[in-house]
């Protein structure tokens, strides 16, 4: 009795002749290339951006509902896991920019170049990377 799982990995090439469909790469021997680890941090930053603003909205309500709900959520905000946090929001918002502006000059149909696209992802991480320390360090000069 032939295996069902065969019938999947056959299909037709342009000609008509059948021809065996190529498995996917499966975690044990995928390497991981930049445009695949910035694509997966862009989501995850988005997510990130997600909760983030989450925060931001808690901080928001609280300063609305009365000084006694503000400094609570000052608080946190001012503790060492909430200043973490804020940075964390802060990398994230950077990195999701720049990496959309890569994508839109994807889409726009330049970058694709094997040399094009890691300078640009060595560029979206460097960008991220000098404006985060920067926001940080005028807020807290500022502050």
């Amino acid at each position: 009795m032939p295996d069902v799982r065969d019938a999947l990995l056959i299909a037709k090439n342009t000609e008509g002749k059948l021809v065996r469909r190529p498995l996917s790469p499966h975690l044990q021997i995928y390497r991981p290339q930049i445009t695949s680890a910035l694509s997966i941090f862009h989501r995850i930053t988005g997510i990130a951006l997600s909760a983030g603003t989450l925060l931001l909205t808690w901080w928001l309500v609280a300063a609305a509902t009365g000084p006694d709900a503000f400094a609570t959520v000052q608080g946190f905000i001012g503790s060492p896991i909430g200043w973490l946090l804020l940075f964390g929001w802060t990398a994230s918002l950077f990195y999701h920019f720049f990496a959309g502006i890569r994508h839109l000059v994807w889409d726009a149909g330049y970058g694709y170049d094997k040399a094009e696209y890691h300078l640009s992802g060595r560029a979206v991480l460097i960008a991220t990377a000098v404006c985060t320390v920067l926001v940080w360090i005028v807020g807290l000069m500022v502050w």
